[in-house]
């Protein structure tokens, strides 16, 4: 997969003077016996540092500061061991441009009935210390995560390791480059949008490139590289003459282990790790890519079909979250509208992410009635069943909007020999007739992104991190 930096999470409990030295050195030992445990838990994706018991707002504004500059720090986790007061964290808070999650805990999980007294009460106060914090947050109007619960529960650190790899996705939101091979398909509006505002709200950069400067890339292809490409590819994969020769089975698919060399190249030569393709705009290359396309989401590069740049981005985004895990460009193709067995089968041309392959894939060589190129090679699979959550991201002029459900994922019941494409079947949770109504109705595209990785909650965590307008369609 494409790496991601090695992240890690900032540490901060708010106390304050007011309750003597002893007790500030209770807190801090508490607090960092929780980092210290939360790391040995095995359950955090990313690190956790203690930085510091926060008891003024000049030290509450200097750590925030550095926060921002500091590439490595993808946030701020912050504990109310006490009672801090609110208007120490103005205006660090307001400072803070990183993802905030407020862990409402205690140190411990129960009341020392028979040993407790006013010293214990004044120093493990965080049920009064939360809600001063909570509402300076609220009126910031900061967003922010609130994990509520006792640190140890493999419940609570379970949402702290899923709301870390949101906040790890917003970070790297802003490294996403998205390179367009040609435009977007031609007279169709959804895969349109503001790439200015996109950059402004997102992060990504959008670069456009004409096919000439991706051919000169593919052609450069040595036939060594795709020599031991295409062996590791045999011992991965079932690889399916059909009805070729085999010279134009073999040709094909050299022909995609060339183009997906020719496309890796140029991303990894400009940064880019997302990309976009057309079938209307193909000069000189000799086919759409398919397999080429499919290995490279299957290494975590973003995509989008059609000059579909936003799907690409979002792609990759998800992709960061999950890990590259089960998450797949997708698109909705034709239904099933039997009663009781109503449901969606998405697919696409050829580019399906392999990543939700539950059978072996296999590498077929089939004509593809659009495009007027030579026949792709592509991998052909089931997907799989389970829960989903399938997403898309459209520009209404005004604004940025994300657009999601909650799906069941399944295979199809029957066999479908003519159909030589990946594909996926699943029912929006709420029923197929309301979930697309409501879809259709709230202007979600055809183009998506499905994960059976990614949370309901985690989708809902992203959208509010980048302020951006969440239609959850139950």
């Amino acid at each position: 997969m494409l790496q991601v930096p090695d992240y890690e999470f900032w540490f901060v409990t708010g106390s304050q003077h007011l309750y003597g030295e002893e007790q500030l050195k209770s807190v801090e030992k508490d607090a960092k016996d929780i980092v210290d445990k939360l790391n040995a838990s095995g359950k955090l994706p990313y690190p956790v540092v203690f930085k510091l018991v926060a008891t003024t707002a000049d030290s509450i504004t200097k750590l925030m500061k550095e926060v921002n500059y500091n590439d490595k720090v993808a946030g701020v986790i912050t504990w109310m061991h006490t009672f801090s007061p609110a208007k120490n964290w103005i205006r660090g808070t307001k400072l803070l441009q990183k993802p905030l999650l407020h862990l409402a805990t205690q140190y411990l999980d129960h009341i020392p009935y028979d040993t407790i007294d006013f010293d214990y009460m004044n120093l493990n106060q965080s049920a009064h210390g939360d809600r001063e914090y909570g509402f300076i947050n609220s009126r910031l109007q900061k967003h922010n995560k609130i994990v509520y619960g006792w640190w140890g529960d493999p419940e609570v650190q379970d949402e702290i390791a899923d709301w870390e790899d949101v906040a790890v996705a917003y970070n790297e939101s802003f490294n996403i480059k998205v390179a367009r091979f040609g435009d977007n398909m031609r007279n169709v509006a959804v895969t349109e949008g503001d790439k200015v505002e996109a950059q402004i709200q997102f992060g990504w950069t959008v670069d456009y490139y004409a096919l000439g400067d991706l051919v000169e890339s593919v052609n450069a292809v040595s036939e060594d590289d795709i020599d031991k490409k295409y062996k590791e590819l045999q011992d991965k994969y079932e690889f399916v003459q059909g009805d070729n020769d085999k010279d134009k089975y073999e040709h094909s698919v050299r022909y995609q282990i060339r183009e997906y060399f020719g496309i890796k190249n140029f991303l990894d030569k400009g940064n880019y790790s997302a990309f976009t393709t057309n079938f209307e705009d193909l000069y000189g290359l000799e086919q759409l890519p398919g397999l080429a396309a499919q290995l490279l989401m299957d290494e975590g590069y973003g995509f989008g079909a059609e000059g579909d740049w936003k799907t690409a981005a979002l792609d990759r985004l998800i992709k960061i979250l999950t890990h590259n895990k089960s998450t797949a460009f997708m698109e909705d193709y034709t239904l099933e509208l039997q009663k009781g067995k109503e449901a969606i089968l998405g697919s696409h041309m050829l580019e399906v992410d392999p990543g939700i392959a539950s059978d072996k894939p296999r590498v077929e060589v089939h004509p593809l009635d659009i495009g007027g190129k030579a026949d792709p090679a592509r991998l052909v699979f089931t997907g799989r069943e389970g829960d989903a959550m399938d997403v898309t991201i459209s520009d209404f002029g005004t604004e940025y909007r994300m657009i999601g459900y909650a799906v069941d994922g399944h295979k199809a019941p029957k066999p479908t020999p003519h159909l030589p494409v990946a594909k996926q079947m699943w029912t929006p949770k709420m029923g197929l007739k309301h979930g697309a109504t409501e879809w259709i109705r709230n202007g979600g595209g055809h183009h998506t992104v499905l994960t059976f990785a990614a949370s309901e909650t985690q989708i809902h965590d992203l959208a509010e991190m980048f302020g951006l307008k969440f239609e959850d369609i139950k």
